[in-house]
């Protein structure tokens, strides 16, 4: 039992911040209609970032969500501005240009990163990297506890965003129908700059969140936007509620797959869900929340 319990409370705590990189993907699909392909390669950017601050200027890592998320937010709009934009109106053979775009900015991204930090592993040493409390037989990991609480912060503060603001608001709106929230006085294109920025923004914090516990190398991304990307499917397309269930769920079906199976089928687990969800769920968890 004490087993069972160990891998629950893991695959929660991981699930949390599977939720807060699933919720900023999810975000851009459902404004802009594309997945974003490059999502796992900007948190890899916000990851080298807090390393970079960490190591030149012993900033905390907790501390340095106050440089990654607005840089990554800027980075993201400029990305969505200069290179996403301008494909909507270019005419191609290809109707999915602006994901293949995504593709060739995660892999400049990876090249640059690569070329300035080189190919090696590197990793933030906290003291309280390492740090566990005890209840009873079971274990918290205390850096995954603390990122499992900034990302529940993080999601309340972006729903608040979201249904409290009138830029929120326009998000909802284009999200919903693009055509009738420009004749609403939206401007859609300006709203889709601020929707990158932030799907970006939440995924720099998921990353920033990742290197006390995690090593950092310039291929770290291509996993995670992966990752990022089953749990939009899980979730729902555009549903930011379906996207943290989406991320809980991989979380857990990442644990005890990991314990009760084998290491090795950590990630294969989610994948097989992800499939069965492709086949007998097809809108995936959006359908039973119905938001």
């Amino acid at each position: 039992m004490d087993l069972f319990l160990q891998t629950l409370i893991a695959g929660l705590l991981k699930g949390g911040l599977y939720a807060l990189i699933g919720t900023g993907m999810t975000l851009i699909m459902g404004v802009m209609g594309i997945i974003n392909l490059a999502h796992g390669q900007l948190m890899m950017v916000a990851m080298y970032l807090t390393y970079s601050a960490y190591a030149l200027l012993g900033l905390d890592p907790y501390l340095s969500l106050f440089i990654s998320m607005p840089v990554i937010f800027i980075l993201g709009m400029l990305i969505q501005k200069y290179l996403l934009n301008p494909l909507v109106h270019t005419e191609t053979i290809l109707p999915e240009n602006q994901v293949l775009m995504t593709v060739g900015i995660g892999m400049v991204l990876t090249e640059v990163m690569r070329f300035i930090f080189t190919s090696d592993y590197k990793s933030v040493k906290t003291a309280y990297s390492n740090a566990t409390y005890f209840i009873g037989e079971i274990s918290f990991s205390v850096p995954l506890m603390i990122n499992f609480l900034i990302a529940i912060g993080v999601t309340l503060l972006l729903f608040w965003f979201l249904i409290k603001t009138d830029m929120g608001r326009s998000i909802r709106a284009t999200a919903q129908d693009k055509e009738a929230a420009a004749l609403m006085g939206v401007n859609p294109e300006r709203t889709t700059y601020i929707t990158f920025g932030l799907g970006a923004a939440l995924v720099a914090a998921a990353g920033t969140l990742l290197v006390p516990i995690f090593y950092l190398y310039p291929d770290i991304g291509g996993p995670f936007t992966r990752r990022a990307f089953v749990i939009c499917i899980l979730g729902g397309l555009g549903s930011t509620v379906g996207a943290i269930f989406g991320g809980v769920t991989l979380g857990l079906v990442e644990a005890f797959a990991a314990t009760y199976i084998a290491m090795e089928f950590e990630e294969m687990a989610g994948l097989v869900i992800f499939i069965m969800v492709l086949l007998f769920l097809p809108g995936g968890f959006k359908r039973l929340t119905g938001v």
